[in-house]
């Protein structure tokens, strides 16, 4: 175990004195507090750059009475919108919205029928939230003056517009509750993306660092003094470690970043990420599908980049195996707003689905017991096969060299590991 353990922390240690790891845990760290801030500094920039101003739109009324009912409205909405009475003909209102004195100007009558008649003209393309700000304040006034016409009291009015009461019950026995669902759908998806991304990264690395010695001729020296096997495993543990390591400091600063971001007056980000409704057994689940998902694609990374003796060729090797991942988020990603379709509970099964599928299945549903105990036990056979079957290819794969053809390598490399 000596020779084990030795190899795992070179792993482990060349891996986590690299300037590229530690820059890009560093990026990432920033990231997320810069994402759980985010709304409070675009805040904070709108005042500094003076775009916290009211929004001041002319307003040329031909009718003589909607300007003030306007005006009146959007006071009672609560909306930060400027109105300036103006006499001013159409082409001169233009000439101040093309010289950006105004934000935009509206001419407002009634046509026959007593309809509001309102053209808005602005000089910004992507001007949205004005115009229907104001459109959804002149629908207002048009329904109290047709409620006018019509002789209706405030309380008919509001009566006749009243919303109904709509409330979902689910008697599915695999169904949460609403607020259960939508924090477990967000907890879930940023699970399955870090998933995601430490089985492609920390897989495509293990292939790599054993291409690596391939390429520079140590591999020779290093199964003289320990067989392949203990090599491929602590590569495969040491790389794992590294990774858990990186998604611990990742997890912490993004914890720590809630509680900040939670401090004082709700924000976007802390509404969106509530962990009211959190589960603890989906967070177990998070780590055990983490770590099963990781040995499964580590384990056959290491036995893809044993065939290979350049770096270049790394990437095409382990080609396939990205593809199952890819297959697998996007199976898990279509699932996120009907979790209870039939392909993902056969995909849930399937060993190289399982880490995403399952998951997302057992933190979105209230699933027997035996279902994901089922996947786990399935997907622990297969990736004992697979270290199994890996040892045989790691042992005459490393000492392989020239160019990787294909897959074909396989059964070479099989052969040379029996003499």
């Amino acid at each position: 175990m000596r020779e084990f353990w030795i190899i795992f922390k070179q792993s482990f240690l060349t891996k986590a004195k690299t300037k590229s790891f530690f820059i890009t845990t560093l990026i990432m760290v920033a990231g997320i507090f810069l994402f759980a801030n985010l709304p409070t500094l675009m805040n904070t920039v709108s005042k500094v750059m003076g775009d916290s101003e009211e929004d001041v739109v002319a307003v040329l009324d031909e009718s003589g009475v909607l300007v003030d009912r306007l005006e009146a409205q959007l006071k009672q909405n609560n909306e930060a919108i400027t109105i300036e009475r103006s006499d001013e003909t159409t082409a001169q209102l233009k000439q101040r919205v093309e010289d950006e004195k105004i934000n935009a100007f509206i001419e407002l009558n009634f046509d026959a029928s007593n309809i509001i008649q309102a053209t808005y003209t602005t000089g910004s393309l992507v001007d949205q939230y004005l115009s229907s700000t104001l459109a959804d304040a002149l629908q207002s006034i048009q329904t109290e003056i047709n409620a006018e016409k019509l002789s209706l009291s405030g309380e008919q009015v509001a009566t006749l517009f009243a919303p109904i009461q709509f409330d979902k019950q689910n008697v599915s026995a695999s169904a949460k509750s609403e607020d259960e669902l939508n924090s477990a759908r967000v907890l879930v998806y940023v699970l399955m993306f870090v998933i995601y991304f430490a089985v492609i990264i920390y897989s495509s690395m293990i292939a790599t660092e054993v291409a690596t010695e391939k390429s520079s001729r140590v591999m020779e020296i290093l199964i003289s003094s320990v067989s392949p096997v203990k090599h491929m495993f602590a590569k495969v543990l040491g790389i794992g470690s590294l990774g858990i390591v990186q998604i611990l400091l990742y997890g912490a600063a993004g914890l720590l970043a809630y509680k900040l971001s939670s401090v004082g007056e709700e924000n976007d980000f802390s509404a969106f990420f509530s962990l009211e409704n959190l589960e603890v057994s989906t967070l177990v689940y998070a780590v055990v599908f983490f770590l099963l998902g990781y040995f499964l694609y580590a384990t056959l990374a290491a036995l893809l980049g044993s065939l290979v003796s350049r770096t270049e060729d790394v990437q095409q090797m382990i080609m396939p195996m990205s593809l199952l991942v890819v297959a697998a988020f996007i199976i898990a990603a279509t699932g996120l707003g009907n979790p209870e379709m039939g392909y993902l509970k056969i995909a849930s099964f399937i060993p190289f689905f399982t880490p995403l599928v399952m998951f997302l299945r057992v933190g979105m549903l209230d699933l027997p017991l035996w279902e994901p105990l089922l996947s786990i036990a399935i997907m622990v056979v297969t990736i004992s096969i697979l270290g199994w079957f890996g040892a045989k290819v790691y042992r005459g794969g490393v000492l392989m060299y020239g160019p990787s053809r294909s897959l074909k390598d396989l059964k070479k490399a099989i052969q040379l590991g029996k003499e």
